[in-house]
């Protein structure tokens, strides 16, 4: 993402964003004008299926591995 974002441009992070409900969840937010973080733990291949499937529908996305329990990686994700 660019420092060059409009005010009016909106970044979702979707933890667990990699299956099920969360992928759902990534979709939509696309679907809805939002530019979409991916986050995960664990399964990087379902993570990128994920960001494929919103490119392929015209979104914007970006993936990121980060623990949600761990405070600083947390810090890293919304930098």
């Amino acid at each position: 993402m660019s420092s060059t974002m409009s005010q009016d441009q909106r970044v979702a992070v979707v933890t667990g964003g990699s299956g099920g409900i969360g992928r759902a969840v990534a979709r939509r937010l696309s679907a809805d004008g939002n530019t979409v973080v991916v986050n995960f733990v664990g399964n990087a291949r379902r993570a990128n299926e994920v960001i494929e499937e919103i490119v392929a529908a015209g979104g914007t996305a970006m993936v990121m591995a980060a623990d949600v329990a761990d405070e600083q990686a947390m810090g890293g994700l919304v930098r």
